[in-house]
């Protein structure tokens, strides 16, 4: 009996010693956001960035021990001085007071303060803070000037705080300036299990979360976090959805082809991707008068060219792509779409769906539009004829293949 109970002692010490080297755990995306150079009606005010402190509010995926944050400078064109860091788990999400027993110092190479270089992004140091999944944690960053150009992401629907002084650990500003804006953070990664990885939702203003709530986190990426903890097995998800945003054409911020590397390849712990997006490269094409028969056939097919390249460039890092169908948009005020620019959405969603370029197809046309106008949103999903209502957003992450998301693609990563 003694002699059993020491073997099984020493079975448990050593699966335990196991668990905690170094190699059976990694760096995994928990929370992120795509990156843009805000318009100038978006940017934060010069005063907010002399002797002033603003903390932003992220609701993270994956619960943690260890985590770090990346800060991203990568629109400025002069550096970015940090001059104080600080993180905490924040009381409520739109509430900028924290639990002042978790106000953790940021620091960088065991300083706290910090140059970035224009263009560039940096990590912070490895922070203990434990935290469960779907926390909502508070990175206050204190500044004493902005850089050339500022780097952020305008469409957050959290409400951020700015509080004049160094106030980067204190449990609550008082009389805070509010802004529904996000800047300078690029992503929080927690330390996990090597089997853990991340899906990076791509898209537009129906991913970013256009018409959801301030600090409600119900944009559809969020109720995918949601179903996929219900499930039992852990991811990060992270939304790269830019509102206005375009496949082939730059527009409120990049086009996807070029800031997919950045926004989804770039990311730790990324194992796949839902990629939606082409509404706003049909609707510009057709609101501005250049839907000839000749150019919407180029544009479709410049839009499945595109799409391979990112499968491509996704598969040489293991990263899986799901296809996700455009919804219907024949009721927006805003595009106004024809007959034959329904008939490109329509071909591009059937390309989508059978081309086999994708590793699985997230079918959000199928989930959203009205069986009696297969052209228009079902009318309890429907915002605005364009955008999805906080009902159709969570149909769309129903319709996200969880079996997928179980799947490994080979490659590098």
């Amino acid at each position: 009996m003694l002699a059993a109970l020491a073997l099984a002692t020493i079975s448990t010490a050593t699966t335990a010693a196991a668990a905690d080297r170094p190699g059976n755990w990694h760096w995994v995306a928990s929370w992120g956001t795509a990156q843009m150079q805000p318009e100038p009606q978006n940017e934060l005010a010069l005063e907010h960035w002399q002797d002033a402190t603003l903390r932003q509010i992220v609701h993270v995926a994956l619960g943690g021990e260890k985590l770090r944050v990346r800060i991203s400078n990568v629109f400025g064109t002069t550096p970015l001085v940090i001059d104080a860091a600080g993180i905490g788990l924040a009381r409520a999400p739109g509430d900028p007071a924290i639990d002042p027993q978790s106000a953790r110092p940021l620091t960088f190479g065991g300083k706290g303060t910090v140059m970035i270089p224009a263009g560039a992004e940096y990590y912070s140091d490895v922070v203990t803070l434990p935290h469960k999944a779907g926390a909502d944690l508070a990175i206050s960053l204190y500044f004493n000037g902005a850089p050339g150009k500022q780097t952020g992401h305008p469409g957050s629907r959290t409400t951020s705080f700015v509080a004049k002084g160094q106030r980067t650990l204190d449990a609550t500003l008082a009389d805070p300036v509010k802004t529904p804006r996000w800047y300078l953070l690029a992503d929080v990664e927690v330390q996990a299990p090597r089997d853990t990885g991340a899906v990076v939702a791509v898209g537009d203003s129906i991913t970013d979360g256009y018409g959801t709530t301030t600090d409600g986190n119900d944009r559809w990426p969020d109720a995918l976090a949601a179903r996929i903890a219900a499930g039992g097995k852990p991811m990060g998800v992270v939304n790269v959805g830019i509102g206005g945003g375009r496949m082939l054409r730059d527009g409120l911020g990049p086009n996807l082809a070029s800031r997919f590397d950045r926004d989804v390849i770039g990311r730790a712990g990324v194992t796949h991707a839902v990629v939606m997006i082409g509404v706003n490269d049909f609707g510009i094409q057709h609101r501005n008068g250049e839907d000839i028969p000749a150019a919407r056939a180029k544009l479709v097919e410049d839009l499945q060219v595109a799409h391979r390249q990112l499968v491509e460039r996704a598969h040489a890092h293991g990263i899986c792509v799901i296809g996700g169908t455009v919804t219907p948009y024949a009721g927006s005020d805003y595009y106004r779409p024809a007959p034959a620019n329904e008939a490109d959405r329509q071909q591009l969603n059937q390309w989508i769906r059978t081309s086999g370029v994708f590793d699985a197809v997230a079918d959000f046309d199928a989930a959203l539009r009205d069986p009696a106008q297969p052209d228009r949103l079902k009318k309890e999903y429907d915002n605005d004829g364009l955008h999805p209502s906080v009902a159709g957003l969570k149909a769309m992450a129903d319709a996200v293949p969880l079996a997928a998301l179980r799947n490994r693609c080979g490659g590098a990563k």
